[in-house]
């Protein structure tokens, strides 16, 4: 095993280093930020000493290797418009973002498991047909529409939760949360549900065509010669074969909401790193840009490496076929 995660932590290694150079040449060749930060009423002299300050003053491979050797170091550059690291402004806002897509996440999940596995050993009933039904919307609906609806129907017309923020927060070892609040949790509500609902429809037709794949095993089969109860044949020999693509989809998944919750945030004026991002976009602000696609490229790089970690212990197949690797 720690042969396994050396050989992955170089391997990774190396995914990064490319990714850096792909995304600094893709942000710093594309447009010209003193355009949008200096007033127009700016003379050149004025100009000339923001873009030495920039550093943009420099041929663009001069500047990726300044930024390589600083961010062996962890710094990968100051904000343009903040004049402040742009590593601190994301951590800064990394908990309000962590805190929504791990809510998101936790939906999809407790909503999507028990009502795929329903569906899957009902596929004829009225519920499961139902319910399969119903997670179609979950992938044709757009985000922002549906976050539209929610709050127009739960804020507007209801009054029950509020229509944007983060709300009150409560600090949980010196991170600022907002689930351990009721004003907290009435604000997170709409926002997690909305970023979960693809999600809870993809955990749902995984779980349903996992579970019905599985009824037709042997194993199964045999269990209930046995004379097993339906209950454990189903929560220990159906259930637990069919976790390790659902564990896959929902880890990966788990990056993608961290890395696309832009338009929820954006909808509702959560004040998260995709929020932060808009705001960097806007105003052209690179370094800020570049430091938060590398901090997700960095998320996914170990959501694979915990991925593959949890295949050894849901299936220990996985172990002995490395141990013979």
């Amino acid at each position: 095993m720690l042969a396994f995660i050396i050989r992955r932590v170089l391997q990774s290694l190396v995914v990064l280093l490319a990714m850096s150079l792909l995304v600094f040449v893709g942000v710093y060749a594309i447009g010209n930020p003193i355009d949008v930060l200096i007033s127009p009423d700016a003379d050149q002299l004025e100009r000339a000493k923001v873009i030495i300050a920039f550093g943009l003053d420099k041929p663009l491979w001069l500047q990726y290797f300044i930024f390589l050797k600083n961010a062996v170091t962890g710094d990968l550059g100051r904000s343009f418009a903040y004049s402040t690291p742009a590593l601190t402004l994301i951590f800064e806002r990394m908990p309000a973002t962590l805190e929504l897509s791990s809510a998101a996440i936790l939906l999809s999940i407790v909503l999507g498991l028990p009502l795929g596995l329903f569906a899957g050993l009902r596929p004829n009933g009225v519920v499961g047909k139902t319910i399969m039904a119903v997670s179609i919307l979950g992938f044709s609906l757009p985000t922002f529409w549906v976050g539209l609806m929610l709050i127009m129907v739960f804020a507007v017309q209801l009054g029950w939760l509020p229509t944007s923020g983060r709300g009150e927060t409560q600090l949980l070892f010196g991170v600022p949360v907002s689930f351990l609040s009721w004003d907290g949790l009435r604000h997170l509500l709409m926002p997690a549900f909305n970023l979960a609902l693809f999600n809870i429809a993809l955990v749902i037709r995984l779980t349903r065509s996992g579970a019905q794949e599985a009824l037709m095993q042997d194993y199964v089969k045999f269990a209930r010669a046995k004379g097993l109860r339906n209950s454990r044949i189903i929560g220990v020999h159906v259930l637990k074969n069919i976790l390790i693509p659902i564990v896959t989809v929902v880890a990966l998944q788990f990056g993608s909401i961290i890395a696309f919750s832009i338009v929820t945030e954006t909808v509702f004026a959560w004040p998260g790193m995709g929020k932060l991002i808009i705001d960097s976009i806007r105003v052209l602000d690179r370094p800020v840009i570049v430091a938060y696609l590398l901090l997700i490229v960095t998320i996914f790089i170990v959501i694979n490496l915990v991925v593959d970690m949890l295949y050894s212990l849901l299936d220990p197949r996985v172990r002995l076929a490395e141990s013979k690797g």
